[in-house]
């Protein structure tokens, strides 16, 4: 390619993994993410199949190792804390529910961020405000900075894409909502969790769930309800707190305990639930990757993977071609079957998650205690297989020699 300045909006996971590969094969990568520093706090993610075998590839599966969170598995509980029903984490060899290896998204995050360093360029604080393209490349308008050029722009910037709405239309035209939210927030309580994943469900389709965390005395929390489309600032996080705790007053377990921690967490996050469903995922020189172009929700539990596999492949492919469009072909034509499948929800979809009546929550906790026999465990055996279900290519070759070619062309060895 004639202009190898690729600019990469959102450093989370999707973001990172491709400025690592891209600055392998000798882009020069600018990242530009609206928090001001990498986001801290969030849940913890699964490392599946294809996923693991990116973060390998990266030499990063020691430390992923060394930072995961020991969980013992999942476990419903009713009202008064009574277990009602168990999956443990090696049920299904480390591949179900809990997966074998659970890492929180920050320290993943963290993780990839600083193996970017110091060849990438960021800009924290800012986000993309227009795109201007061309023949040659795209003329970028920022909130904050000055305007600049560059040969690619893509969209790594989750499920509420700037990217997406840019170059592909409103968000309404390219999300299917699941019309369910779900906050997110670290609480320091004294919970004895046992190392489980702890999940209460009430009816009305809401969930209050716990886990633990990596540092002692942290607990990672969460509190979904089920709701059609509702309009809220998404800056307004003061609005937001307020909008849970209307949807959860009166409800029993340790609800009030946690909305109470809810008030104090300073990585508290409400957002929707849905899918990114898109015919194309690239629009000249613009495309998308990760949650901006296939969120598939994280009842799946893959989207880390599709994030992590997503990137690899679309550097891999921009780095084997001199024309993107060529590439980003090539990299929907790989991706696309893989993406289907993991789009796919689990049995029960969102009731399987938030049962909306106190029969439904009773029938889930007997579906979730005949999960390890046949025929559910089939069932959900063969969810969570779909995260290995691409065969990756090897770009190894195709980065040296492109790496030698920009090299050539700059006069000078890329660092």
């Amino acid at each position: 390619m004639q202009n190898t300045e690729v600019l990469v909006s959102g450093a989370g996971i999707a973001g990172a993994t491709l400025a690592y590969w891209l600055r392998r094969a000798g882009f020069a990568v600018t990242v530009v993410e609206r928090a001001p520093a990498p986001r801290p706090g969030g849940q913890t993610v699964d490392l599946r199949g294809a996923g693991r075998d990116v973060i390998t590839r990266m030499g990063l599966m020691d430390q992923v190792r060394a930072l995961t969170v020991d969980q013992r598995g999942l476990a419903f509980v009713d009202a008064a804390g009574r277990t009602k029903a168990r999956l443990p984490a090696d049920a299904f060899g480390g591949e179900g529910i809990v997966s074998e290896i659970e890492i929180l998204r920050d320290d993943l995050g963290g993780l990839l961020y600083e193996a970017t360093l110091p060849d990438t360029e960021y800009v924290f604080d800012d986000t993309i405000t227009g795109l201007d393209q061309d023949d040659d490349g795209v003329n970028v308008t920022f909130e904050k900075a000055s305007p600049r050029r560059f040969g690619l722009v893509i969209g790594a910037d989750g499920l509420h894409s700037a990217v997406r709405a840019l170059a592909f239309g409103p968000e309404t035209e390219c999300v299917r909502s699941l019309d369910l939210y779900t906050a997110w927030f670290t609480a320091v309580e004294e919970m004895d969790l046992d190392g489980w994943f702890l999940m209460y469900n009430a009816p009305g389709g809401l969930v209050a769930s716990v886990r633990p965390g990596r540092l002692p005395g942290e607990i990672k929390a969460g509190l979904s309800f089920r709701s059609p489309p509702i309009a809220y600032d998404r800056r307004d996080t003061v609005a937001q707190r307020a909008l849970v705790a209307r949807h959860f007053g009166g409800i029993g377990w340790e609800v009030p305990r946690l909305l109470r921690a809810m008030d104090a967490a300073p990585d508290f996050f409400l957002d929707s639930v849905g899918q990114v469903r898109l015919d194309h995922w690239s629009r000249g020189r613009a495309a998308l990757v990760g949650d901006a172009g296939y969120c598939p929700t994280p009842l799946t539990g893959l989207g880390t993977s599709l994030a992590l596999v997503g990137a690899y492949v679309l550097a891999g492919e921009l780095a084997a071609s001199d024309d993107h469009r060529v590439a980003f072909g090539k990299y929907d034509q790989i991706m696309r079957p893989y993406v289907t499948e993991a789009q796919k929800l689990p049995p029960g979809g969102v009731s399987g998650y938030a049962p909306s009546s106190a029969f439904a929550i009773r029938m889930r906790a007997v579906s979730m205690r005949s999960m390890t026999w046949w025929p559910m465990r089939a069932l959900v055996a063969a969810q969570f297989a779909k995260a290995g279900n691409i065969a990756l290519p090897d770009y190894e070759h195709t980065a040296v020699r492109q790496d030698r070619a920009v090299r050539d062309a700059r006069g000078r060895t890329p660092s």
